[in-house]
């Protein structure tokens, strides 16, 4: 099993912590993404997006991040990153779909700026990251993991990245302590991969 990914992509972050928190072995093939490894013919034939991370599986390539917790929670052989009854599954999918959408809008967009120079409108990408992270404070108010479930679940693991690197992208976590103490509780799980750090936004003097 091979996984192509660039070092301070979220997303890809997001497949190397699922796969840590799996016990699962893999070969991990660093792509240069500011090079534009993730463009060559050669990528594209993999993922025709050009956007990591990859997954081979011996053959069965799959590309999206989370598209590749889906396939590894199937995978592992146990339902406990992802139930199998139809109201937890929705939830799951609820988060995954929050993960592609308001995620990537806010505290990811945010973060592109500031680790990747990407020009966008900083402070509507940070108003984006507050309004998720006061929903996600409030959900998180009376239950340990995102999705309401006993354990974690592939919901969890797909917004650690971006949310627990807000800051990066000038998004303070100071506010949303639910938020805080979730992040602690996935960080506590054995077999955690930490997220590469950079010294961006309000973490440059950090």
């Amino acid at each position: 099993m091979k996984l192509y990914y660039g070092p301070l992509s979220g997303h890809s972050h997001r497949a190397r912590l699922f796969l840590s928190l799996l016990g699962m072995d893999y070969e991990p093939i660093e792509l240069n993404l500011r090079a534009g490894d993730h463009k060559t013919a050669e990528f594209l034939r993999l993922n025709s997006f050009g956007e990591v991370p990859v997954l081979d599986d011996d053959g069965t390539v799959i590309a999206d991040s989370n598209a590749i917790l889906v396939y590894l929670a199937k995978k592992s052989g146990t339902t406990d990153w992802l139930p199998e009854d139809p109201v937890t599954a929705a939830n799951i999918q609820r988060w995954l779909s929050v993960a592609a959408g308001k995620v990537a809008y806010g505290p990811c967009a945010a973060r592109l700026i500031t680790v990747f120079g990407y020009k966008m409108n900083a402070d509507e990408a940070i108003e984006r990251s507050h309004a998720l992270l006061r929903v996600m404070d409030d959900e998180l108010r009376n239950k340990d993991w995102i999705a309401g479930t006993v354990e974690p679940s592939i919901a969890d693991v797909a917004l650690y990245s971006y949310i627990d690197r807000a800051p990066e992208g000038n998004v303070d976590l100071a506010a949303y302590g639910h938020v805080r103490s979730w992040l602690r509780r996935v960080e506590a799980l054995s077999g955690f991969f930490p997220f590469r750090k950079t010294k961006a936004g309000l973490e440059a003097g950090a």
